[in-house]
């Protein structure tokens, strides 16, 4: 191994001695480096590597080559390239080459390696890092897509990258991705050899050899890319993205509609080739003069909102199902969401939303979520009416939802309903009781707000005889703090007491009590005692953070410190696992006054 690493350094002298000679290190610095080097070598050649050390190395020599860098512009100096910097390249090179042999399935090793040669290293040199990720890393599509993207970008080579994608789609020939990227390349490489024959035929140069196919220059290429990819992805989604990236170029007219009129033709059954045809709408050009006032434009936006609604329209009647009513429902809400001044364009907004909404619940095709901003226009407008009726049908439509009948119970306490206790009734009825939580706690804060403290407590011990758990536990908080409000801490203390074995328990509960005895103008110390032995006979062998609390009360004004000795014994008896450590650790910070 000395050997081995003896002949790596020797090969860096003539590069060390060129920068010491031309003046871009010292004479010291020289010596570090190889001190530090020498260093790197021993832990790369040791029986047992790691993935760190390379990183490391190749970190340090990156760094010795910015510095060199920099000191190249600071004393202007910048000959000797090929003596001192390329053998530092090809060295990291590589390292990078003996890591990635060994860590092969490390792409972010690969990524890093790409990184380095796209920054120091030849053009060609990445093309050879690719090649080797990718026989390594072919189920990869983002990999096939960054290596094409690179011949085009970095070495400027259309016919690598075409090769690279159609490779791809060898291993991967449904992805999308791959499809869209070799879509947008076959047009980028049409605009390039666009733009060099324009700038040809404006020096006036003979083309001879240079003569470019019509048939290219008009995006035949990608046409081929397009029918291959909907030959084989049939989305309507998938059309519109490639048409999106069709429209990106001006030359595509053709493409344009070509792709367009496929999508009229064959995907009429998708809402988003309504969805897509509709929003292109707002794209057709106003009138000029009528766009010099506020009304005028907002006139000529309500014109094209209209032309769009024709479109749903038609879009609803073809294909009556609840992706299509979103998609016009969701559209209608992101322009009413608009600002603007005009009085009417606002009201024709929220009319037409409305209009909507009623008709997709009629058909029973409103998505949930819409509920929500529904009965919030209808509120907002002052329709407390329309807001009750909307909120009791969607509890109807939507009767297992916990979050539907939330919505709608907050709805009608708003408007002060008569029916709302037996609305909650119906909830409790309707929603599985492992999600009913937020339906107790909602019924629990309407009725402490609205109902006399019997018909709060008959709720509440309701509420403790659930059989989940969750719901049993936070009713009984709840009756502690509402017992504590009501009724003082006599009262607290007694539903404490009556409910301290009633299973199932949690903390909370325990440390709440312990809260409102601390609360108190005279504090018990024996009932804070009695309340976390209480608790820790609950939850002492986990929660190493009731022991600390019991021991510092006892360090406190009312306790006694010399328990402190006993209750530490008691915890590391109890305590089990990583919380006896961590008991360890924090009691000696409390000893120290850290904590």
């Amino acid at each position: 191994m000395a050997e081995i690493v003896q002949q790596r350094i020797e090969d860096r002298i003539p590069e060390l001695e060129q920068l010491e000679r031309v003046g871009l290190f010292t004479k010291k610095e020289v010596k570090s480096i190889i001190k530090r080097v020498t260093a790197l070598e021993y832990k790369l050649h040791r029986l047992i590597v790691n993935k760190e050390d390379f990183i490391a190395y190749i970190q340090y020599e990156i760094n010795v080559l910015e510095l060199i860098k920099k000191r190249r512009a600071h004393i202007h100096y910048q000959f000797k390239r090929e003596e001192i910097e390329y053998p530092i390249i090809h060295r990291i090179n590589s390292i990078f080459k003996r890591a990635t042999n060994k860590w092969k399935d490390d792409v972010q090793l690969w990524l890093s390696h790409v990184a380095f040669c796209k920054k120091w290293a030849t053009k060609s040199q990445i093309s050879k890092v690719f090649s080797a990720m990718l026989a390594i890393h072919p189920d990869k599509p983002a990999l096939w897509i960054m290596a094409a993207k690179s011949e085009l970008e970095d070495r400027n080579s259309s016919e690598s990258a075409r090769h690279l994608f159609l490779r791809a789609l060898r291993f991967h020939p449904n992805d999308k991705k791959v499809y869209q990227e070799y879509f947008r390349m076959e047009l980028l490489h049409c605009e390039k050899l666009r733009k060099q024959k324009i700038q040809l035929e404006q020096a006036q140069m003979d083309l001879g050899e240079y003569e470019f196919s019509p048939e290219i220059l008009s995006g035949k290429l990608a046409e081929v890319v397009y029918k291959d990819a909907t030959g084989k992805i049939k989305e309507a989604e998938f059309v519109i993205s490639l048409l999106n990236i069709a429209a990106i170029f001006d030359f595509t007219k053709d493409l344009q509609e070509s792709i367009l009129q496929d999508l009229q033709t064959n995907y009429t059954d998708d809402s988003s080739t309504w969805d897509f045809m509709a929003k292109r709408e707002l794209e057709a050009p106003g009138a000029g003069e009528e766009l010099q006032t506020a009304k005028g434009r907002a006139s000529d936006i309500n014109r094209r909102e209209e032309r769009c609604c024709q479109v749903y329209e038609e879009g609803v009647k073809s294909l009556n199902t609840e992706p299509m009513w979103t998609c016009y429902v969701a559209f209608l809400l992101e322009r009413m969401k608009r600002k603007t001044n005009v009085q009417e364009l606002k009201e024709k907004r929220q009319e037409r939303l409305l209009g909507v909404l009623q008709r997709a619940h009629d058909c029973s095709l409103l998505k949930e979520n819409y509920y929500k901003n529904w009965l919030q226009i209808l509120l907002s407008s002052g329709d407390a009416e329309g807001a009750a009726s909307v909120a009791m049908t969607a509890t109807q439509r939507y009767s297992q939802s916990v979050t539907m009948w939330s919505l709608s119970l907050q709805t009608l306490m708003e408007l002060g309903s008569r029916d709302i206790g037996r609305c909650f009734q119906d909830a409790l009825k309707h929603v599985n009781p492992k999600e009913s939580l937020p339906l107790w706690q909602l019924q629990f804060e309407w009725s402490k707000a609205n109902q006399s403290a019997e018909e709060t407590e008959a709720i509440l011990k309701r509420g403790l005889l659930s059989a989940v758990p969750a719901v049993a536990m936070e009713m009984k908080e709840c009756y502690l703090d509402w017992s504590y409000s009501t009724g003082g801490y006599k009262k607290a203390r007694k539903t404490f007491t009556s409910l301290q074995e009633n299973r199932p328990l949690s903390k909370d509960f325990f440390t709440r009590m312990i809260q409102i005895e601390k609360e108190q103008e005279n504090p018990k110390m024996n009932n804070l005692r009695d309340y976390y032995e209480r608790v820790l006979q609950e939850f002492g062998t986990s929660d190493e953070d009731l022991w600390l609390q019991y021991i510092r009360e006892e360090l406190g004004p009312l306790g006694q410190p010399e328990n402190c000795g006993k209750i530490h014994w008691r915890a590391m008896k109890f305590l089990e696992g990583e919380s006896v450590e961590r008991f360890v650790s924090k009691y000696a910070l409390l000893q120290t006054g850290h904590l």
